[in-house]
């Protein structure tokens, strides 16, 4: 028979661990010890020592008062969940003081998905106010294992649980966010919660990195309005078409979303509430009074919606690049033709990869690498224009942006034609769907009747209008970047830093590097100094944390003391999203610190004539900088002085404490 995971030999109530040191590590091995009593460890002092490893990687205590230490162990031979509540609490590192409820996961080594299970559901659960206040409430062990195997297995009737409320409304909500990891998932919760809250049913697609579930057909057709929680387009959006409709970015979710719910209540009543229209549309402006988003917030989804799908094209195509020039050099770059590709990158011939060339196996392997990133790289702009085109007018808008992209790409318009080609090619796709057809004549309307007449009005506009006039704005602005020379080449590369700095990862942070990218050309040395001024300045952030708390450590809390420690490498691999904690706990004095250090590492880049070859990799990458000295000297001034300010500015004032009432994001 399969023991249960948890039971009333691991369940510890009011416990005090000052006697062993009072600290996490007395807490994780008094529950250890259950486990061991109980025969489910082969090892208590090894799996103490996995789970002390997690903690080393970052903090398992959530705000209010909340620790789920966890770790997967071969000395684990079945699953379990011990929980303790301390009196007095004890410091796991959460933002807003120690904890009192602690539960320790522990999981067989081979059980990855099980304790990712077992963590979510739990994780979920913590979210709700009455579960954590009937944990603490609790006077027996039973009550305790009756309320967790409730959460952990919702299949079975929970002990002692409330009637449910009556529901009216049956509800379906989408959230999605650039990244989709943080925010998608935590405005699902959040959601889920409010709707529980109101007595409502709400079904939730999470259409995040770790991929989704999508709601079946018949949960939609039951559903009384839809809630769009998302930062870029809605995935099959066809799908809701008739649902009345609430949209916002996935901010407002988890701010409000209370207010989101009601909002979604009303909409389901009122007949005249906006809808979803057939071909993917949103609804229309009017629906900013029902909760829906202005053509400001829909701008910037549209454009973050096209350029999230576009950097694992430039990723992988000019990370193969640069690995193409460690393996055979710069030379593997130069052809005898001298031939270059539409985008104005020199390509490598054909030839190269069909005969060994003399350089042997090593030019041949770099040759082949090169051209399979160049391959790669050509679709930036087509990816651009067509998931611009597909956040406006979803499926239906993709195949006429790629061929808006592509076009913008053969006039010579580069990354703003793209832009644009994106949006026009989106948004004919939009008005050709609205037109009222036959019902026989439906079908055919997604997959050939708009991809057709979109491309055909997208393309004519580009050839015959917008193409001149679009590849002279861009001939202009990169002969206009090519031209810069002292001062002026140092302002560009300060902006460069500060946008770089000033949203770690979000939209201008974002836009910078796009910009960067899409311009990335080796045969064009401005192209090449503001890549590296990007992405320099983009690793300032982590670097400078990380410096900031290990010179001053007595600044930062426990939590922030264990993510500078991992911010070093994060920096090193230009992942500026690695200061984001330290920023999201304390914004007015963290960002304008990295920004003034991204603005010196900028300046210094584009003064010391630093080119890069590559659009990500950070210091991994070293091959594919140039003058990579003046780089290092760069990028540690930039890391000296955003530690120097950020110590600075906590030194002479903290900030008072806020509490913050958002549902806390599931540890790894």
């Amino acid at each position: 028979m399969t023991e249960p995971i948890i039971n009333t030999d691991l369940v510890l109530l009011d416990i005090n661990v000052g006697d062993a040191g009072g600290d996490k590590q007395a807490v994780i091995g008094r529950l250890v010890n259950r486990l061991a009593d109980a025969g489910r460890t082969s090892d208590a002092d090894g799996l103490v020592a996995a789970a002390m490893a997690r903690e080393e990687q970052s903090a398992t205590g959530l705000p209010g008062g909340i620790a789920i230490p966890h770790c997967r162990s071969p000395h684990v031979d079945t699953a379990s969940i011990g929980f303790a509540r301390l009196k007095p609490a004890v410091d796991f590192g959460a933002p807003d003081g120690p904890a009192d409820l602690a539960f320790l996961i522990a999981a067989p080594e081979a059980g990855g998905a099980e304790h990712m299970k077992l963590l979510s559901s739990l994780a979920r659960a913590l979210v709700r106010k009455d579960f954590v206040e009937s944990l603490r409430a609790a006077s027996t062990p039973d009550e305790v294992v009756a309320l967790v195997d409730g959460v952990l297995n919702p299949e079975k009737p929970a002990v002692a649980k409330e009637p449910a409320a009556p529901q009216p409304k049956t509800l379906i909500a989408v959230t999605a966010c650039p990244t989709g990891i943080a925010h998608t998932y935590m405005a699902a919760d959040s959601l889920a919660a409010a709707a529980k809250k109101a007595g409502a049913t709400l079904h939730v697609e999470t259409q995040g990195s770790s991929g989704s579930t999508p709601l079946s057909a018949e949960t939609i057709a039951k559903a009384d309005a839809v809630i769009f929680a998302t930062d870029v387009g809605v995935k099959d959006k066809q799908r809701f078409a008739g649902k009345p409709v609430v949209a916002s970015g996935v901010k407002r979710a988890i701010n409000e979303p209370d207010k989101m719910i009601a909002d979604a209540l009303t909409a389901a009543a009122d007949p005249n509430a906006p809808r979803v229209e057939g071909g993917g549309a949103e609804p229309v402006p009017a629906a900013a009074s029902a909760g829906g988003v202005g053509w400001g917030t829909r701008t910037r989804q549209i454009l973050l919606t096209g350029v999230s799908y576009m950097i694992p094209f430039v990723a992988a195509g000019g990370l193969l690049i640069a690995l193409g020039f460690l393996f055979a050099g710069y030379d593997i770059a130069s052809t005898p033709a001298g031939e270059t590709d539409s985008l104005g990158n020199i390509i490598a011939t054909t030839n190269s990869l069909t005969d060994l060339p003399s350089g042997g196996l090593m030019q041949y392997l770099g040759a082949v690498l090169f051209t399979l990133g160049g391959l790669a790289f050509s679709f930036l702009v087509p990816a651009l224009a067509g998931y611009i085109a597909f956040a406006i007018a979803d499926r239906p808008g993709i195949a006429p942006g790629f061929t808006a992209g592509a076009v913008a790409v053969f006039v010579g318009a580069g990354f703003i034609g793209g832009i644009v080609g994106g949006l026009i090619a989106g948004f004919a796709a939009l008005w050709i769907s609205r037109t009222k057809v036959p019902q026989w004549f439906r079908g055919l309307m997604p997959v050939v009747v708009i991809p057709l007449l979109a491309s055909l009005i997208v393309g004519l506009l580009m050839f015959l209008l917008l193409g001149r006039p679009l590849a002279w704005l861009t001939t202009s602005l990169t002969n206009w970047l090519s031209g810069m020379t002292g001062t002026s080449v140092v302002i560009l590369g300060v902006i460069l830093g500060l946008m770089m700095c000033f949203d770690l990862g979000g939209p201008v942070n974002k836009a910078a590097y796009a910009f960067a990218t899409a311009g990335l050309n080796i045969a064009d040395p401005a192209s090449l100094r503001i890549m590296a001024a990007v992405m320099a300045a983009g690793m300032v952030p982590p670097l400078a944390v990380a410096l900031a708390s290990t010179l001053r450590p007595g600044l930062f809390t426990e939590p922030e003391r264990e993510n500078g420690r991992a911010a070093w490498l994060l920096g090193m691999s230009f992942i500026s999203e690695g200061a984001i904690p330290f920023a999201a706990a304390d914004p007015l004095r963290v960002i304008p610190s990295m920004m003034f250090g991204g603005a010196v590492t900028g300046a210094l880049v584009m003064a010391f004539d630093v080119t890069l070859k590559a659009p990500h990799g950070g210091i991994f990458v070293f091959f594919a900088i140039g003058h990579l000295l003046w780089f290092l000297v760069a990028l540690a001034a930039g890391t000296v002085a955003g530690a120097v300010a950020v110590i600075a500015a906590k030194q002479f004032a903290q900030p008072s404490v806020v509490a913050d009432e958002t549902p806390a994001p599931v540890p790894a």
